[in-house]
């Protein structure tokens, strides 16, 4: 039912596309298409100044919805971040067309700041949000129409935040955290984030020490086929570890020149020691044994990003921005076994892994009116990302001579590889086109053309070239200011995890020490098509929507059966089959206004998802994704106290999600969470804050089988049943403004 049910939405998305294109010539002919916005900042605008009710700036106003800063100060918020926290049916993310997520700068996103995107990806706009006063703020616009005037695309709603102008302000905000771990321990960390502005120019530097310990426990029973217990297992996996992390974004803007510079610096080196206690059940009796492992972890970034923009006269605009970074994700790991009967302890396994991942980025883009109706943005993008990785494997099992490289232990050269390069260069060119088609409709089309080549070297030497074309269509139609359909059709390429084209450790399997390399291994190419109705209540009420979509992925990356020994079964990334993805988003936030609560605000996400694709180890069909979740969150501002209150919860929808390997299948259910929170404004703008995080000390639960020799014609041997937590962790925070 469900996969006719998709069938039926993939016609139904294409019947679209035709309606959407005779739309076009309809309205060329007729000459509806009325005059489109040149600026983020719309002049027909529901505008929100209090909780109380609305006030709107045209008689004929749009789906643009602005808060004023009047209406945030009740909350008493001290950053950015904190008056988003009071706005209903939002959320940060999301890409479009031309790009998104890590696949170069593109043009994805939702958020802007002063009508302007941050040329960034680690130290992106979002964090910015944490830095920005609340004082700072003059309005918070939420853009429901595509424009050609946005720096953003493809996102079904716009948050931009603009600023206010001044000669000159400055303000510094001071954040303290305490955690406090199930294990009784304490840290603390915090921040400091100067904002400056001297006439034109404006700066904000952050300095954070974030901390990031967690002690998590993992109970297993190792059953027999016939379900006869085995063993047990104790395991305590500690992660110790704090982040520094050091950014800056400056600007400076003068008639029609506009300058962004940002910076990012990170570090967080960390030990994760391992115990684990083996209680085997055997013929002679109990049986103990104890394995211990450390793990040193080095972990490094820098970053650094700009952008040029040049107005002209006529409302055009000319872009230049660029981003460069450098990640280090370096480990050593080393295991031990130790028998309670004996002294000491005897290394068993070495595992060096080195990664260092480069990316230089630019991109130019003109953007200009053809008419009053209908503008076009044409740019171009280069991107140069490399990887630089080695994985070095000793066993005290191995053959070869023991080596100093490999902890003392004997090499396994048939899984290793001493160094391996993967670069990429890709360009891109790209053309958005943006039509109102009425005072009601508009269409945003896009088509972009990518051309790559990929070459690596080390123990595989290979060169090869890749083009795609991606065109896009979002057609938006407004039944009212507060009630809208919304569809999309785009075509989608991923980009790739360069580290799956060498061998890598396997940090997911304990009894693995590795996973091989695959340097076929191909970008996964799919077509999306989605539907989407949404509502705003009248008042500020809140917002109700719901939407299908339907994937069709062309060759899926998975995993793929790399053997080469027979007495060795290995696996790889790589592109499996044909895939099909299918599901709904049903969301509703509002405020409760009926039960005399305006500020409280109740939100329930569910999303139902499922999926298809012929195993390739199996040869039968299987999921390759989640089921579904549902999401409840409440938050409650009592104004007159500047106390707030509020709970988090998520829960997976379980079942029928299995993940299958060579040697093994596994089906992983995700733990559910529930997170609560109060805070308290005391001494007029000193913020305390209390959180529960993990409050149900929830589990993350796993059964893996495991078969003798390959799950394609081994037997079962083994069924290991785990659970792990890391428990329930309290958080203090103290925050404020000077």
């Amino acid at each position: 039912m469900f996969l006719a049910w998709a069938s039926a939405l993939m016609r139904s998305m294409k019947q679209l596309a035709h309606l959407s294109l005779f739309l076009l010539v309809v309205s060329a002919q007729s000459g509806i298409a009325q005059e489109n916005s040149v600026s983020p900042q719309l002049s027909a605008a529901t505008v929100v100044e209090s909780s109380g009710g609305l006030q709107s700036t045209d008689e004929n106003t749009d789906s643009t919805v602005v808060y004023t800063a009047e209406f945030f100060a009740q909350y008493n918020p001290v950053t950015a971040n904190d008056m988003l926290d009071r706005i209903p049916g939002i959320s940060l993310g999301g890409g479009g067309p031309g790009g998104g997520g890590d696949r170069g700068l593109g043009t994805g996103g939702n958020l802007l700041i002063n009508g302007q995107r941050i040329a960034g990806k680690d130290n992106s706009a979002s964090d910015q949000l944490e830095r920005i006063t609340a004082a700072e703020v003059e309005r918070i616009e939420i853009i429901r129409d595509t424009t050609g005037a946005l720096n953003v695309r493809g996102a079904s709603e716009v948050i931009n935040v603009i600023l206010l102008a001044a000669e000159s302000r400055s303000s510094t905000t001071v954040e303290l955290v305490n955690r406090l771990n199930h294990d009784d321990t304490f840290e603390t960390g915090g921040s400091v984030a100067w904002s400056q502005q001297v006439g034109n120019f404006q700066s904000v530097v952050n300095l954070q020490a974030r901390p990031n310990y967690e002690n998590r426990d993992n109970r297993e029973v190792r059953l027999g086929p016939n379900g006869e217990l085995l063993g047990t297992l104790f395991e305590t996996n500690i992660r110790d570890q704090d982040e520094h992390i050091l950014s800056t974004n400056m600007s400076y803007s003068t008639g029609a020149h506009r300058m962004q510079l940002n910076a990012l610096i990170s570090e967080g080196d960390y030990a994760r020691p391992i115990r684990r206690d083996f209680f085997d059940f055997t013929n002679t009796g109990l049986v103990n044994r104890i394995q211990e492992e450390q793990v040193e972890n080095e972990e490094r970034n820098w970053e650094v990003g700009g952008d040029y923009e040049f107005n002209f006269d006529n409302g055009s605009r000319l872009s230049v921005l660029f981003v460069a970074n450098d990640e280090i994700r370096n480990s050593v790991r080393e295991r031990f076994e130790a028998n309670p009967a004996e002294d000491g302890l005897s290394k068993n396994l070495f595992i060096d892994s080195q990664q260092e991942r480069q990316e230089f980025i630019v991109q130019t883009n003109y953007n200009f009116s053809l008419n009053d109706a209908q503008s076009l943005r044409v740019g171009f993008e280069r991107a140069d990302t490399q990887l630089d990785s080695s994985l070095l494997i000793g066993s005290s099992f191995g053959t070869e001579p023991p080596s100093a490289s490999v902890g003392g232990l004997s090499p396994l050269p048939s899984i290793s590889n001493p160094g391996a390069k993967v670069q990429e260069i890709r360009y891109e060119g790209f053309a958005f086109h943006n039509w109102t088609l009425s005072d009601r409709s508009s269409l945003e089309s896009s088509v972009v053309f990518e051309t790559s080549e990929i070459s690596q070297s080390g123990v595989v030497r290979k060169t090869r070239d890749f083009q795609f074309w991606r065109p896009s269509f979002d057609y938006r139609f407004n039944f009212s200011d507060n009630f809208r359909f919304r569809g999309t059709i785009q075509r989608n390429v991923s980009q790739l995890s360069f580290s799956s084209f060498a061998a890598t450790t396997n940090e997911e399997d304990r009894d693995l020490d590795a996973l091989a390399g695959n340097p076929e291994l191909e970008p996964q190419t799919s077509w999306s098509y989605e539907g989407e109705l949404e509502y705003r209540l009248p008042n500020d009420g809140g917002v109700l929507s719901s939407s299908i979509f339907y994937t069709d992925i062309d060759n899926h990356i998975g995993r793929i059966n790399a053997t080469v020994d027979p007495d060795e079964p290995l696996s790889a990334t790589g592109n499996v089959a044909a895939a099909k993805r299918w599901g709904m988003f049903n969301r509703a936030s509002i405020r409760l206004n009926r039960l005399n609560l305006p500020d409280a605000i109740f939100g329930v996400t569910l999303g139902l998802f499922d999926s298809e694709i012929i195993d390739p180890f199996l040869q039968t069909k299987q999921r390759i994704g989640g089921r579904g979740f549902a999401n409840i969150d409440f938050r409650h501002d009592i104004t007159q106290l500047g106390l707030s209150y509020g709970i988090e919860y998520s829960h997976s929808i379980w079942g029928g999600n299995y993940d299958i390997d060579v040697t093994t299948i596994t089906r992983n259910d995700r733990e559910r969470s529930l997170d609560l929170f109060v805070s308290k404004v005391w001494f007029d703008d000193w913020t305390f804050r209390l959180e529960s995080d993990n409050t149900l000390d929830a589990s993350r639960c796993r059964e893996r089988q495991r078969f003798d020799g390959t799950t394609i014609d081994g037997t079962l041997e083994l069924i290991q049943d785990s659970c792990s937590s890391r428990y329930r962790r309290l958080i203090l925070s103290v925050q404020t403004t000077f």
